[in-house]
Parts: C-alpha cells; sequence; structure tokens
C-alpha cells in the first residue's frame, strides 16, 4: 500500500508533510509551509486549524460551518505556489498561490497574495488580496514609432512596408 501523498503537491506523503503542522506535531517553519498546511486542512476540512492559524486580530466573522461546508463539498485540484517570502528567521512573509478547486458545477482558481506574520514562534495567516488578471503586453510595432531592425527609419518606411 503507497501513502497518500500530501494534498499540498509537495511529492511528500501527507503524514511527513502537512499533516504534521495540522495536528500540531510541529509547526510551520516558514511562511509557505504554513500555506501548504493551510490548503491541505482545506482538502481535510480541518477548519479549526485554519481558525487557529490565522492571526487572532484578523478571527472576527470566521465562520466555521460555512467554512467546513464549502471545504467538504469542493473537490479540491490542486495548489500552485507563484513565489514566497518569508523563511525561518522572518517575522514578515508572502506567498503568491493559486488553489484550484471545483464546486460542483465550476472550476475556480483562487489566486490570491497571502500575508503572513510570525508571532512567539509560530506563522500565522493575517490577510489575503485577490490577485487580478496580469496586463497583456504586445509586442506590436506602431507604424511611426522606429524599425526594430535598427536602420533608424520610421517602422512604416523600413520593414514594415
Amino acid at each position: 500500500m503507497t501513502a497518500e501523498q500530501c494534498p499540498c503537491g509537495s511529492g511528500t506523503p501527507y503524514a511527513e508533510c502537512c499533516e504534521p503542522i495540522i495536528r500540531g506535531i510541529r509547526p510551520a517553519t516558514t511562511a509557505e509551509s504554513l500555506m501548504r498546511s493551510r490548503y491541505s486542512a482545506y482538502t481535510k476540512a480541518e477548519v479549526d486549524y485554519l481558525y487557529e492559524t490565522t492571526h487572532p486580530s484578523y478571527r472576527k466573522g470566521y465562520d466555521h460551518e460555512g467554512t467546513r461546508q464549502w471545504a467538504e463539498s469542493s473537490q479540491w485540484l490542486g495548489l500552485e505556489i507563484v513565489s514566497a517570502r518569508g523563511g525561518e528567521s522572518d517575522t514578515l512573509g508572502e506567498v503568491e498561490f493559486i488553489a484550484s478547486y471545483n464546486d460542483g458545477e465550476t472550476v475556480h482558481n483562487h489566486h490570491e497574495l497571502g500575508k503572513f506574520r510570525k508571532e512567539d514562534g509560530c506563522w500565522l495567516f493575517v490577510d489575503g488580496k485577490m490577485v487580478g488578471a496580469k496586463p497583456i503586453i504586445s509586442n506590436k510595432i506602431g507604424r511611426n514609432e522606429p524599425c526594430p531592425c535598427g536602420s533608424g527609419s520610421k517602422y512604416k518606411k523600413c520593414c514594415g512596408k
């Protein structure tokens, strides 16, 4: 029998990766490891862990039952860490991530920049902001711009003819 892979996508068995963090056996050592364990907690509907790893200043209005229902009714498809800051010796961190899930009707890609703070040796989730679509950068050359070939002529009089 093979060990269950961790939902966080680390490629490590759950029992060696996020489960010991969620169970309180060992702490998350970085902002990223806390983020990964929180994603795994959503997949396992471990709402008490989600509450406990949220900074006390940001717990107001936390809906245990609503979070549990959402976590249990969603099919969790994967976690992609886009970028992460906040190592073992830091006190502040940011993790940009994309959590993919299916709510039974639609596949969603929750793209967020999460903020984290370490207090008393424990990383805590502070806040998250949705990341919008990146602007499309066009490589189109305007007719009156210098020609990219380096001739010094306008594009319309050179390679754009």
